[in-house]
């Protein structure tokens, strides 16, 4: 094989590669393409001393203010972690009943959820002036 054609077979590669991971990336900024679950999980490996973290549970809002794929929901035994994100497409409170916790979103953005199960029940979140339940959080004993 001459220097010219392993040139080009170099270049063919380096092409390949770079299309890969265009169309592989994972966690793009663009939140215009169609998603068909609400939720997602990610898991955080732990060790001795720092242990994992239970998965955050993501809940994405349409430009209609509901949860793709219906109302999400998380089961956790009490004094567990409450973990979960909310990407939305539109500006609203997302706020916690019976724990009590609120917090903005703007459209386009996405707020966090890390807190203690400490109470046993039922709860939901929802985007408050919508009135819109995103999530049912099931506390056990």
């Amino acid at each position: 094989m001459n220097s010219t054609m392993r040139v080009v077979l170099g270049i063919g590669v380096v092409v390949v590669a770079v299309v890969l991971l265009v169309v592989l990336k994972d966690g793009g900024d663009d939140k215009s393409s169609d998603t068909t679950t609400a939720t997602k999980t990610e898991t955080k490996a732990g060790n001795d001393s720092n242990p994992a973290k239970p998965p955050i549970t993501t809940i994405v809002v349409d430009q209609n203010g509901k949860p793709v794929g219906g109302i999400a929901e998380i089961s956790v035994s009490e004094g567990e972690e409450v973990r979960f994100k909310v990407e939305s497409a539109v500006s609203d409170e997302v706020h916690m009943h019976g724990y009590d916790i609120g917090k903005d979103v703007k459209a386009g953005g996405s707020v966090t959820f890390d807190f203690p199960a400490s109470l046993e029940g039922i709860f939901e979140a929802e985007l408050e002036s919508r009135k819109e339940q995103i999530l049912e959080l099931r506390v056990n004993p």
